[in-house]
């Protein structure tokens, strides 16, 4: 039976003794413990190790607690902090707590106490991880009409779902732009399986480099690299019983791949550094908006894992191929941003209408969710009208970036907050289009405008489906 996973502790205070007394004090009951003696380290070793529970000092050489703390919060928002202070800045503690931190202790650190607040800071943490899981199994139940809509292509993706669901070992490869819901097709086919009651775990292929993104998949033993400080999991083993969706396969490294299909063909793989075979029950699901079969014949991805991912191939239509969802997902949308701004839209004028149906949609249902809430959070109106739509000509001609910008800053953020990732998906994206217009399209000189690499451009055009004929235009 395997010991589960411990919980990671971030301890960052600038006094040697401190340090290395708790860190063997956690050591001992039984916790992965980190250690840094500066703000901008700790910052940086949050990113690399994602720790449960951080043990922040206020004061310390370089930036202080608060703007650790902010700027963990920043990345990870979920991440439990505790603050350490001296009995006199008690005050500092308190306005710690109003930016996120969960509770403060005093030096001279009282143990007992400490261990206390960390006990209690997990449990508060899992639970929060435990609430966040149902609210998207709700979202998945709650969200068929507009991953449905009432077109055709969309009515054959449902009956194709419940077909493959039935078989709860095949591998599916769900292929489609952009922002047309393949996640969400994902999360249905689980549902659907007798594989529902256990895990569904997803992680995006691109966001993480090789070697982490392999010790995410099939974990690591203590030793095998560098911060192995302690054995870990991997999503593979977690899932196990259960389903492991594998977003943006296609760019993964050739070398994940050859383990990968080793999981594939008998359900055993070994943890990185490992020696002992691992025995397991997963179903694959992967996702690409890419053309596989052309980094096949271009040697970027190996033949013998694509066809094993592509049993059963369910490709998710375009927005632009299924226009008679768009009103569909309109109205969805308009109710639901309705609801989360307080705001009282009613209808969609026909100019709106029209400018919807003409527009080519690159980033699909993404980019129309995107669209719908910015349009009801900056405006106030009964009506949607076409002047709000990003791509009218109204809008082209007085809007741009930075009023864009100015237009969310100057209204108070709603208490239930705002999708921030969307907008500076927005922001990023209109920058990349604006670059390349300027640029005439060549990919050198734009990531020269950008101060970008061509790599990190050309994998943002390829996730924002940008192309010389893109139809979005920008100031």
């Amino acid at each position: 039976m395997e010991t589960p996973a411990k919980s990671v502790i971030l301890l960052v205070d600038d006094q040697d003794s401190i340090r290395f007394f708790l860190e063997k004090t956690l050591t001992q009951e039984g916790y992965e413990a980190h250690t840094a003696k500066a703000g901008m380290e700790a910052v940086e070793l949050a990113q690399k190790v994602v720790p449960d529970l951080i043990l922040l000092d206020l004061k310390l050489p370089d930036i202080d607690g608060l703007e650790v703390l902010q700027r963990i919060k920043a990345v990870f928002p979920e991440i439990c902090v505790v603050m350490i202070t001296a009995f006199g800045d008690i005050e500092t503690a308190v306005q710690a707590m109003k930016q996120g931190a969960y509770d403060f202790v005093t030096k001279p650190i009282n143990l007992d106490q400490l261990l206390l607040i960390i006990k209690k800071g997990l449990e508060s943490r899992r639970l929060s991880r435990e609430v966040l899981q149902l609210k998207r199994q709700m979202e998945i139940g709650e969200g068929f009409e507009y991953i449905l809509g009432e077109s055709k292509a969309m009515n054959r993706v449902y009956e194709m779902v419940q077909q493959v669901a039935k078989s709860d070992t095949t591998t599916v490869l769900i292929e489609g732009e952009s922002g047309v819901g393949k996640e969400m097709v994902a999360r249905l086919i689980h549902k659907f399986s007798n594989r529902a009651d256990k895990p569904f775990l997803d992680i995006n292929c691109a966001s993480l480099p090789e070697q982490l993104l392999e010790s995410e998949l099939f974990g690591h033993e203590k030793g095998a690299f560098t911060d192995a400080k302690s054995q870990k999991q991997g999503l593979l083993e977690l899932a196990n019983r259960g389903t492991l969706f594998l977003d943006e396969i296609g760019e993964m490294s050739l070398t994940i791949q050859v383990k990968l299909l080793r999981v594939l063909e008998r359900m055993v793989f070994r943890r990185v550094g490992g020696t002992t075979d691992i025995h397991v029950s997963v179903r694959v699901i992967s996702a690409t908006n890419r053309d596989l079969k052309q980094e096949v014949d271009e040697n970027r991805f190996r033949p013998d894992l694509y066809y094993r991912l592509k049993v059963v191939p369910l490709r998710v239509p375009a927005l632009r191929e299924r226009k008679e969802d768009l009103l569909v997902f309109t109205k969805y949308f308009v109710n639901h941003f309705n609801k989360k701004f307080n705001k009282n839209f009613e209808s969609i004028s026909d100019d709106a209408k029209k400018l919807m149906f003409d527009y080519h949609w690159p980033g699909n249902i993404r980019e129309l969710k995107n669209t719908i809430e910015r349009i009801v959070l900056l405006e106030d109106a009964g009506e949607l009208r076409g002047e709000f739509l990003p791509f009218s000509t109204t809008r082209l001609e007085e809007s741009s970036i930075g009023k864009r910008i100015d237009q969310i800053l100057s209204q108070p953020i709603p208490e239930d907050g705002i999708e921030f990732e969307d907008v500076v998906a927005d922001v990023e994206r209109e920058m990349i289009v604006k670059a390349s217009e300027q640029a005439k399209w060549n990919q050198s000189k734009t990531a020269r405008l950008l101060n970008l690499k061509r790599d990190k451009l050309r994998y943002r055009m390829r996730a924002y489906d940008l192309s010389e004929d893109t139809e979005v235009k920008t100031q």
